[in-house]
């Protein structure tokens, strides 16, 4: 049984870390004194300046307007779409060498290590909402690489819900909280949404991913993420490749199910954000593997799909995704403002080596959000703020503008010049410089879609659909229904049935007699494949995490070693009970408590580890032992039992006890119960 996927060896300080050293400020510490943003020293922070004791604030109170004015502008307009979000720094290391199909300087050597920061988000809710919400999430990853930023925006579905870049706006507001009132906040249980999906039915596949387990990850660090779009590689020779990308996380694939995630998002709204935290702080650095798809370009026909239609995904067992590097966050911002909120990223943001495609979502993404951010951030200076900064030297003619702190001592500021020598200078291609790849466009203006393959909304789905299990198809009709169950109008409701009959009449006949609409009379596409990628995951016990439920007198020993096990195998362990404090073992063995019944839930927790033992109110402590069993038990997650807990629980003909693991004459009881966590969930429950 492995410890863990992966090592703790520390990282060294990257040339990333050097450049934002001399941003880093201290403002407290024995000594320091308090200054105006001026530098000259304050002598009182607490009161404002009035004539009188009791009489009004002085206009002439420069230190109170400069304090108020600055506090009233520390908002910025947060982003339309994911606007929440959490973001840390790491590194991407080469496995193999892309040199024969990309000139990209970070892609030739294997070994070659780059800076990197990612900023996870939610697509829908503000800022203010919750991190479980049912949706999508963003996946975006800067690269300070040795030829400059590179940016790679991925999503956590390998699909997008649009086909041109058209209809973004449509699909945000549709989406969005109703105009009128303002809510519902961070979801799509409402009309305006599914009137949207069921008139714009090329988006059924991105809603089979949305209403599937793919909707609400366990963590950021179990969650795929796609770029969605299709670009190029071009290598020294000018040749040019399609390529799309996907991020693998070295945990697996894992998600909550949906009462979790609705539950959880009321107890815990931070919980994505705590987990990173808390992961990168252990120093169980989140971990990522980059594949790439790749397909030549005379191939760009040769398939069922259209390669430019990101409504479609490439399915690993036709493109196969070939793995390249792996990318290892390590260090946590020191200021979310400064950092992951001005954090910046543009589809645009390429390095030679690297281009676009004619894709209709990509050729709109390329404009919109260096757009956006113009907006956003106020300033068009965006890559003078630290954490967008490239780590290579830049020289360029662009001046002035709000933020400006390059101070530019140049007296020419144009090109072409004979003042400057022509500098600063172009570079050839050859020689490092970015050039486009030369394709041969021609035809007539239109507004017609690409090819044909745009007009089958539905193939891919049922593909999607036949790639789940039973448990997973009946979860994406709770979904599906859970949603829908929120929209009042019966005619969307029906819309909608009629819509998905077309992926699966059993599926949207259920949902049908869920929702109180007439059963479709369609049928689904005559689609049979199916692809095992989509399901295909990788277990381990590693960081996940256990309630030990405990009070006074359990067996000491017993407990000591199971406890052990747990913490080898990288399990993550809180000792909860009654009050803070400790708990005392028969043998005289203390344990100190994390955490008490009041203020944590079931639902936070991946497993429960229930010893039991005496308390102050036994009654009350017995009460909440037994909720958490009976909602760890209904969510199909492991359970084990110490021989002093046994009267909680017993088998009976309205339970198996599926994977409920007893330490009872059971001297190997941590082992098993380690193998229980690395599964995770027991589908066979009764």
């Amino acid at each position: 049984m492995d410890k863990s996927p992966r090592d703790n060896n520390k990282f060294d300080k990257d040339k990333k870390q050097e450049q934002l050293e001399q941003y880093r400020e201290k403002n407290t510490g024995k000594g320091e004194k308090m200054t105006d943003d001026a530098g000259f020293k304050i002598s009182n922070d607490r009161w404002s300046l009035r004539a009188g004791k009791r009489g009004p604030t002085l206009f002439q109170d420069f230190h109170f307007y400069r304090k108020q004015s600055h506090f009233s502008r520390e908002r910025i307009p947060e982003k339309v779409v994911h606007a929440r979000g959490d973001g840390a720094y790491g590194e991407f290391e080469l496995y193999k060498s892309m040199k024969h199909v990309t000139r990209a300087h970070f892609l030739q050597e294997p070994g070659t290590k780059t800076p990197v920061f990612v900023r996870f988000s939610n697509f829908i809710g503000s800022k203010g909402s919750k991190d479980t919400a049912i949706d999508i999430r963003g996946f975006a990853t800067k690269f300070y690489t040795q030829e400059g930023n590179y940016d790679m925006l991925a999503l956590s579905f390998a699909i997008f819900a649009i086909m041109d870049a058209m209809k973004f706006a449509d699909f945000t507001h549709a989406v969005k909280p109703n105009p009128r009132t303002g809510v519902p906040q961070a979801t799509v249980a409402h009309d305006n949404a599914w009137d949207y999906i069921s008139n714009n039915q090329e988006i059924a596949h991105f809603i089979m991913w949305l209403m599937s387990y793919r909707g609400r990850p366990r963590s950021w660090r179990m969650m795929e993420a796609w770029p969605v779009n299709t670009f190029r590689f071009i290598n020294e020779q000018g040749k040019s490749t399609f390529v799309r990308y996907v991020w693998k996380p070295v945990l697996g694939v894992h998600s909550l199910l949906l009462d979790e995630a609705n539950t959880i998002g009321g107890v815990d709204p931070d919980f994505h954000r705590r987990d990173l935290h808390e992961a990168i702080k252990r120093g169980a650095y989140p971990e990522y593997e980059l594949g790439v798809q790749l397909i030549a370009e005379e191939d760009e026909f040769k398939y069922e799909f259209d390669i430019l239609d990101d409504t479609k995904f490439w399915p690993e067992e036709v493109i196969p995704v070939e793995i390249i590097g792996k990318m290892t966050l390590n260090r946590l911002v020191d200021n979310h403002f400064a950092e992951e909120e001005q954090s910046s990223f543009d589809p645009a943001t390429v390095v030679p080596g690297i281009d676009f495609t004619d894709d209709p979502v990509l050729q709109g993404r390329s404009f919109a959000y260096r757009d956006t951010d113009y907006h956003r951030l106020g300033t068009a200076n965006i890559n003078n703020i630290p954490v967008n900064q490239p780590i290579v030297e830049r020289n360029f003619n662009q001046r002035q503008g709000v933020a400006r702190h390059r101070i530019d001592v140049d007296s020419v500021n144009y090109h072409k010049n004979s003042l400057a020598n022509n500098t600063p200078a172009e570079t050839p291609p050859e020689e490092g410089g970015y050039a486009h790849y030369p394709e041969k466009v021609e035809g007539h203006k239109t507004r017609e879609r690409p090819g044909e393959s745009f007009y089958d909304f539905f193939s891919q789905p049922r593909l999607f659909w036949n790639s789940m299990n039973p448990v997973e198809k009946q979860h994406i009709v709770e979904t599906f229904t859970f949603h829908l169950g929120y929209v009042k109008s019966k005619s969307v409701r029906q819309q909608v049935v009629d819509m998905f009959v077309n992926v699966d009449k059993g599926m949207a006949c259920q949902i049908a007699d869920n929702i109180g609409v007439e059963r479709p009379s369609g049928t689904n596409v005559p689609v049979t494949k199916s692809s095992p990628a989509l399901t295909r995951t990788k277990y381990y016990a590693y960081t996940r995490t256990v309630a030990v439920l405990i009070g006074n007198g359990f067996n000491g020993q017993e407990v000591t070693n199971a406890l052990n096990v747990l913490r080898k195998y990288g399990v993550w362990v809180d000792i909860v009970s009654e009050n803070l404090g400790t708990v005392i073992g028969d043998d005289g063995t203390k344990i100190n408590v994390d955490k008490i019944f009041t203020s944590t839930y079931p639902v936070l927790f991946d497993s429960i580890y229930v010893v039991g033992g005496n308390t102050k109110n036994q009654e009350k402590f017995n009460q909440s032992v037994m909720h958490f069993i009976n909602e760890q038990y209904k969510h199909y997650k492991p359970i084990g039992i110490a021989t002093t807990a046994q009267s909680y629980i017993q088998p009976s003909d309205k339970n198996n006890l599926d994977e409920v693991v007893f330490a009872s004459n059971n001297p190997n009881f941590g082992n098993d119960f380690v193998e229980a966590i690395a599964k995770q969930r027991f589908w066979n429950r009764k």
